[in-house]
């Protein structure tokens, strides 16, 4: 195995892990997208608890929850090893080097914009996922908890609302840098199909985190 872990802790191979990470999540979001959508049917909340209760008690589900959870975790510690080893490679900036010629805002900021998604992503969790498992929430006429009122709630917050609206715009600019790059490090590139692969994850970058900011903006300022 000493192979295995001098590849995947080299800077390729961790870059590889990033890689593969990345797009897992990237159809998890879809995934949770489309479920998440259920909030717009005008049934007060009943296909979202539904939704939710299947969600938090079918085992298929359950187990790959710790895949989810597991390609979290490596997607955010490799990020900041490898983050770590371009700082120590660079210890000292160039004083007369201009990085907005050579890459865009995003690839510059991926620290940042992971950073802004985490902290994002605790209080999202604490908010919906421990309290849908360990809170005690009431039962809606279809005899599931009632997350949909947490829904509601969260959403009527001006704060939480602006936190969820941020987060979804630093989520845009992570994927349409990581969604390219991602391909490129799997050696996924050709002169014909890149340009399709760049405009595919910029398209799906921007339609997806509209769509998730669309639900807090809807509950504040229409429900």
């Amino acid at each position: 195995m000493n192979w295995f872990t001098k590849t995947f802790s080299s800077t390729i191979g961790r870059k590889l892990v990033m890689s593969i990470t990345g797009l897992f999540l990237c159809s998890f979001l879809v995934v949770h997208l489309i479920g998440n959508l259920q909030l717009f049917k005008d049934d007060g909340g009943l296909a979202f608890n539904v939704y939710s209760e299947f969600m938090g008690h079918n085992p298929i589900i359950r187990t790959m929850e710790i895949v989810l959870v597991l390609g979290f975790l490596f997607h955010i510690y490799d990020a900041f090893v490898l983050t770590r080893r371009n700082q120590s490679a660079r210890p000292i900036g160039y004083a007369n080097s201009h990085p907005e010629e050579n890459s865009n805002w995003s690839s510059r900021n991926m620290g940042l914009l992971g950073t802004v998604i985490l902290v994002f992503l605790i209080i999202h969790l604490y908010n919906f996922f421990w309290r849908a498992r360990f809170g005690e929430l009431s039962i809606d006429a279809g005899g599931n908890p009632d997350l949909y009122i947490v829904v509601k709630e969260s959403f009527g917050l001006w704060w939480y609302v602006a936190i969820y609206v941020i987060a979804m715009i630093a989520l845009a600019y992570h994927l349409i840098h990581g969604f390219q790059s991602a391909f490129q490090t799997l050696g996924l590139t050709h002169k014909k199909y890149t340009p399709f692969i760049k405009s595919f994850g910029y398209a799906f970058s921007v339609l997806v985190c509209l769509g998730f900011a669309a639900m807090p903006l809807y509950f504040f300022f229409f429900e």
